[in-house]
C-alpha cells in the first residue's frame, strides 16, 4: 500500500521547488535587496551629512526602506502559481492548504526577508550606526521581516485575482505593518544608542508568533476566495 506524503513533507517539497524556481529568476529576489540598499544610500546624500543627524534618522530610514522593499517583492508570492493553476492543485491536494501556503511564505522570507536583514547592517553603517549596534539591528530586522512576510502573504492572497493589484496590496499591508515598523525602529534606535533593546525585540517576536498562528489560515482563506 502506497502511503501519501504528509502535509509537512509536501510543504518541504514546495519550499524546495520555490527556491529552485527563484534561483532561475534571480532578478525577482535581488530587486528588493537592491531597492533597499539604494534607498538607504540616498539618505546621506539628500540630508545633512552630520553624523549625529544621520544616526537619528537611521532607524526610520532602515525600516521604511525594508517595508517598501518587502511589499515590492510580495506581489510575486502567489501570482505565477495562481496563473498556471498550481494553487488550485494545492487546494485540491487533500493536504492542509495553510501549511502549503506557509511553505511558500517561508520561501519568500528566505529569498527576501533574510537578505534584507543581512544587508541591513551594511546600510546602517552607511547611516552612521556604530559597529556595536549591528548585531541588534540584524536581530530586529530578522524578527520584523518574518512579520512583514506573513502580513504580505495575506495581502497577496486577497489581491490574487486582481490585475495590477500592487497598489491595493500596498494599501492593505501598510496599515497592518505599522506595529512592526514602530517596534523595529525603536529596537534599532536603542541599538544605536547602546541601550537594552530586549523589550522591542520581545514585541517583534510576539508579533511573529501571532503571525505564524493566524496568517497562514487567513492567507489560505483569502486564496480560496480569489480562486472561486
Amino acid at each position: 500500500m502506497i502511503r501519501e506524503p504528509s502535509a509537512l513533507h509536501a510543504a518541504a517539497q514546495i519550499l524546495r521547488r520555490d527556491l529552485k524556481l527563484a534561483f532561475r529568476r534571480p532578478g525577482e529576489w535581488l530587486q528588493p535587496v537592491a531597492f533597499f540598499l539604494i534607498v538607504t544610500m540616498l539618505f546621506p546624500l539628500a540630508l545633512d551629512p552630520e553624523l549625529s543627524r544621520l544616526r537619528q534618522l537611521a532607524p526610520g530610514a532602515l525600516w521604511v526602506a525594508a517595508l517598501l522593499a518587502s511589499i515590492l517583492a510580495i506581489e510575486f508570492l502567489f501570482r505565477e502559481d495562481g496563473r498556471d493553476g498550481t494553487l488550485e492543485q494545492y487546494a485540491l491536494s487533500g493536504h492542509s492548504f495553510a501549511w502549503l501556503l506557509l511553505a511558500k511564505t517561508a520561501a519568500h522570507w528566505l529569498l527576501t526577508g533574510l537578505p534584507l536583514a543581512i544587508a541591513a547592517p551594511l546600510a546602517a553603517l552607511g547611516l552612521g550606526a556604530p559597529a556595536a549596534a549591528l548585531p541588534g539591528i540584524l536581530a530586529a530586522l530578522l524578527l520584523g521581516s518574518v512579520s512583514l512576510s506573513l502580513l504580505g502573504a495575506i495581502g497577496a492572497g486577497l489581491t490574487l485575482g486582481i490585475r495590477r493589484g500592487g497598489a491595493l496590496l500596498s494599501l492593505l499591508v501598510l496599515p497592518l505593518a505599522i506595529p512592526t515598523l514602530v517596534f523595529g525602529a525603536r529596537a534599532t534606535q536603542l541599538a544605536i544608542q547602546g541601550d537594552s533593546l530586549a523589550g522591542p525585540l520581545y514585541l517583534l517576536a510576539a508579533l511573529g508568533v501571532f503571525g505564524l498562528t493566524l496568517a497562514p489560515l487567513a492567507a489560505a482563506a483569502a486564496v480560496r476566495i480569489s480562486l472561486e
